[in-house]
């Protein structure tokens, strides 16, 4: 048996620790050099230190981009840019799946894609969560409001003063599609929003949507 024939054998799933590969390959003689080989040939993928997946030809399941940006570093949760682009909310296509953690700010350039951690204080990350399903695993992603108040709080070139500025900042300068923005606002979202956030930036954002949803 081969060492990836082996390492399909025992590990379960089709993303997996070093520990798990060293546990596997124990009686190889030089078993770091077998999984030098095995990148090398793109058998498994080094997705970041410690962390790894198998290649295409070998994974049982083809794993979202979604789905491994919960596992590539957590907790967090799918936000901002590329859930606005989800949700339709922004018509541009985004590669980099961006995120927000309570953690620190982190890029991850990996063979399955881009990912980038935005830090969000926990009581501003720890509501309007959501869960999504694709065909084998599910991903935690903010519900569309919530996505973009990260987007506003997190954006530090945005800095409002009044209600008068929010308007070119969403639809000119964030492209956000007003149709489908206002099939996402409710009462009870901006509510959530206003009283988790407690920041002026946040409050004008919902002061705004609640003006533009009446």
């Amino acid at each position: 048996m081969t060492p990836i024939e082996l390492l399909r054998k025992e590990i379960a799933l089709d993303v997996f620790d070093y520990n798990q590969i060293m546990f596997v390959l124990a009686d190889y003689k030089k078993p770091r050099d077998v999984v030098t080989k095995l990148l090398k040939n793109s058998k498994i993928l080094r997705i970041r230190k410690g962390f790894y997946c198998f290649g295409p030809v070998w994974c049982r399941q083809t794993l979202s981009t979604e789905v491994f940006a919960n596992l590539i570093f957590g907790p967090s949760a799918i936000s901002l840019d590329y859930a606005l682009y989800h949700y339709g909310l922004i018509p541009e296509q985004v590669k980099t799946i961006t995120s927000v953690t309570p953690g620190r700010k982190r890029l991850y350039e990996t063979p399955v894609g881009k990912f980038l951690y935005i830090h969000l204080p926990t009581q501003f990350f720890s509501f309007g969560l959501s869960m999504e399903n694709t065909k084998s695993d599910k991903y935690l992603i903010m519900k569309p409001i919530k996505a973009l108040a990260d987007k506003v709080w997190t954006d530090s070139r945005f800095n409002p003063r009044s209600l008068k500025v929010f308007s070119d900042y969403l639809f000119q300068d964030l492209r956000i599609d007003e149709k489908i923005l206002l099939t996402f606002l409710n009462e009870d979202i901006l509510t959530e929003i206003e009283h988790n956030f407690t920041t002026k930036k946040i409050k004008l954002l919902v002061e705004f949507l609640d003006r533009l949803n009446k």
